[in-house]
């Protein structure tokens, strides 16, 4: 498959400009490179003037959906031509949108909301062109992961970003064994279809951790609602949810525990009930503080007594 260079409509011979607060505004000349723009990920007000300024002066944008991208861009009164760039085209349009990179031209990547690069194609882009000596710039703002962060109530001086976990039920019970021991609070996205799923397996897995669960952030309907584990998953259980969502649980506690035979045989007991050995292993040890290794072993010799 032969590569394409993206071609846009010829810009208008006027100064690129953007409307903001009822006032139009000539955007000052941008440098050549690749610069990486954060949009609103819901109040359109959320764009810094830097922002408008990169995608109006900016030879072309390159968006994920460029039907969403139309709407911000008209919002303020900007005329800069698009180039759609998402998972299933980005290895067919990568290419040109180097070349146009490495002659010189000035291009601006956004995604659908907040910050590029988080859950989306934007990566591979930045790297190509990091690798060809291509000037990359951030113009920072907007981020759900962020702002999920400072209004969960949850300690923020750690957090591990996992993105979406996975569909099914058995190997997202696993990825979250894996996570179970990260010293710092745990962020995943979230389809509102599979919420009630997901929390039932944080709960199951990471036991009555404080979490929180962040709707529509900076929208209309926001709403943050927080708790354990197990008080979202009942909460959610028969609650059909729509919009965006972000997930956010506490880390393990830090503490070291005493811990006796009998209560430890007991924990990896309880764990064994919904959990594999490894599972269980992984979960008990960031519950008690104690060696994966010496509760895997144990772990093996009770479910073998099981059987």
């Amino acid at each position: 498959m032969t590569s394409k260079t993206p071609h846009s409509m010829p810009r208008s011979e006027s100064p690129p400009s953007f409307t903001a607060f009822g006032l139009r505004a000539e955007a000052e000349p941008l440098p050549a490179g690749l610069h990486v723009v954060a949009t609103p990920i819901g109040n359109l007000a959320d764009i810094s003037l830097r922002a408008l300024g990169t995608l109006a002066a900016a030879d072309a944008v390159i968006a994920e959906d460029t039907r969403v991208t139309k709407i911000l861009l008209a919002h303020y009164g900007i005329a800069t031509p698009l180039i759609a760039y998402h998972e299933h085209n980005a290895e067919l349009v990568r290419p040109g949108l180097i070349a146009r990179l490495v002659e010189g031209a000035a291009l601006a990547l956004v995604s659908d909301a907040g910050t590029p690069l988080i859950s989306d194609p934007g990566y591979r882009l930045v790297t190509e062109a990091v690798s060809r000596g291509v000037p990359v710039t951030a113009v920072p703002g907007a981020s759900a992961v962020l702002s999920a962060l400072v209004v969960a109530g949850l300690p923020t001086d750690r957090f591990f970003f996992e993105g979406f976990l996975p569909v099914k039920s058995a190997a997202r019970r696993q990825r979250i064994a894996e996570l179970a021991a990260i010293p710092g609070t745990l962020v995943f996205f979230e389809s509102p279809r599979r919420v009630a799923e997901t929390l039932a397996d944080l709960a199951a897995v990471l036991g009555p951790r404080e979490a929180a669960l962040a709707r529509e952030l900076t929208k209309v309907f926001e709403t943050v609602r927080r708790g354990t584990l197990p008080e979202l998953a009942q909460v959610y259980a028969d609650e059909a949810l729509k919009g965006e969502i972000v997930l956010l649980v506490g880390p393990p506690s830090p503490e070291i525990k005493s811990i006796d035979a009998a209560e430890l045989d007991a924990r990896i007991g309880k764990a064994l009930e919904t959990l594999s050995v490894k599972e269980a292993a992984t979960v008990v040890s960031a519950e008690t503080g104690q060696p994966r290794r010496k509760i895997y072993a144990r772990a093996v010799e009770l479910a073998a007594r099981a059987r």
